[in-house]
Order: C-alpha cells, then sequence, then structure tokens
C-alpha cells in the first residue's frame, strides 16, 4: 500500500448483522469503507454515519450482487468514493431454507446467485483492480453448514461450500500479485436472521456447540478484520472458522 494513506474497504451486505458488524470493525482498524446494501438503505446510512463516529470516511451504495453488471460498477464506484479499494469482504448472503423435496428451483437459485454468484462477480471485478495495484485483501464469508452441512440447508450449504472452492481457487490465481484470498466460516451468530428461528431449533443448534453459547458479531468481525490486515500477506487460501467447535 502507499504510506500516508488510509487502507479502505468494500463490505458488500455491510449494513446490518454480521455485515455491520465487520464494516464498524474495520472503521474501527483505521479503514476508510463503502457499505454496499440491496434494499435497505436507511440501515446502511446508520451504519456509515456509526463508522464515522469512529473517524473513517464511509459511503454507501446500492447494488444487487446477483447482477455482474451491478458488481462491477459497485466496485469501480467504491474505488473512486475511496480513491483505491485495499479490501473487499464478500458477505452479502440470503437463506431459503427448507428440506430437499420441498425446495423450490426459485429458493434454490436465489440462495446460489446472491451468495456464490455474487461474491464470483465481486471477485472478477475487483482482481484486476488488485492485480494492477499489486495488492488487495478479499475476504469471502463463507459458514460452518459449507463444512458440516446442516439439515434444510442444502441450498444455504451449497453456496458457501461453493464459496470455499472460490477461495481456494482464486487464491492460487492471485497470489503472485500480492493479494489474498481467505474464507471465514462462522458458526452460529446472533443477529436478526437467528432471532427468527423457532426455539426448538435454536436450542438444537445451542446444544451442538462445544463453547456453549452464540457468537456476537463482533467475535466473527474480529477475523475479517486479521485478514484484512496488511501484516496477514502471508496468509492465502485458508478458511477460519469462528464457531465455538462447531466443525470439530
Amino acid at each position: 500500500m502507499a504510506e500516508n494513506t488510509r487502507p479502505t474497504a468494500l463490505v458488500t451486505g455491510g449494513g446490518r448483522g454480521i455485515g455491520r458488524a465487520i464494516t464498524l470493525a474495520l472503521a474501527e482498524a483505521g479503514f476508510d469503507v463503502c457499505i454496499n446494501y440491496a434494499g435497505n438503505a436507511a440501515a446502511a446510512e446508520q451504519t456509515a454515519e456509526a463508522a464515522r463516529a469512529l473517524g473513517a470516511r464511509a459511503f454507501i451504495r446500492q447494488a444487487d450482487v446477483t447482477d455482474p453488471a451491478a458488481c462491477k460498477a459497485l466496485v469501480e464506484g467504491a474505488a473512486a468514493d475511496l480513491g483505491r479499494l485495499d479490501v473487499l469482504v464478500n458477505n452479502a448472503g440470503v437463506t431459503r431454507d427448507c428440506l430437499l423435496m420441498r425446495l423450490t428451483e426459485e429458493d434454490y437459485d436465489k440462495v446460489l446467485d446472491t451468495n456464490l454468484k455474487g461474491a464470483v462477480f465481486c471477485c472478477k471485478a475487483v482482481s484486476r483492480l488488485m492485480m494492477k495495484q499489486r495488492y488487495g485483501r478479499i475476504i469471502n464469508m463463507s459458514s460452518v453448514v459449507g463444512l458440516r452441512g446442516n439439515a434444510g440447508q442444502v441450498n444455504y450449504s451449497a453456496s458457501k461450500a461453493g464459496l470455499i472452492g472460490l477461495t481456494k481457487s482464486l487464491a492460487k490465481e492471485l497470489a503472485t500479485r500480492g493479494v489474498t484470498v481467505n474464507a471465514v466460516a462462522p458458526g452460529f451468530v446472533g443477529t436478526e436472521m437467528t432471532d427468527a428461528m423457532p426455539e426448538a431449533a435454536k436450542a438444537a443448534t445451542l446444544a451442538s456447540i462445544p463453547a456453549g453459547r452464540i457468537a456476537d458479531p463482533d467475535e466473527i468481525a474480529r477475523a475479517v478484520e486479521f485478514f484484512a490486515a496488511e501484516g496477514s500477506g502471508y496468509i492465502t487460501g485458508q478458511v477460519l472458522c469462528v464457531d465455538g467447535g462447531m466443525a470439530m
């Protein structure tokens, strides 16, 4: 990176939940940030204001990551807003949980298009930029279910396992250009998404966690911050589970 400049990051789905925690952790660590959102501009702006209160320059950009042209425009716009783009965090994601026998093609496609293809499109858009500047950090948000599976989440598990394959393959493509590609695989995290789960499902999941508790979004964000740091340049193609021991 150039000296005397703040590092910069784009976080997809950065307005709420784990994405918000990642954005604020990076802002606290000295990054300027661009927050991508799909539909909730108010949440994105609230996160941007919180990042600014931490001393960061913060921008918001709407984009549907299932659209490759929108991903290209998002990356180019973030780089223009920030002056450069050092870090991409592919965090945008959705769920459409049900058993495979009831899974519709529409719900399968929605999850794979958002969680996996969206990350592919953003990685493609940012790769040329990072290769040219010979520096970059790409962090893909996978999940413990991408490693161990979960009943009722065939589509989600497939998308998160796909992100691990993407991470390892792209890491090999970009390693000689000073660009690292890593993945974070959260376990059960306290967010609006998990709050909506039935109590019985929450209890069953909690029983499977050796640490005996769910994670705070900030604990996931610190793992992303680690991979985003300039000093992590010799670590690439790795998957870091932040799951309280679920994947052991």
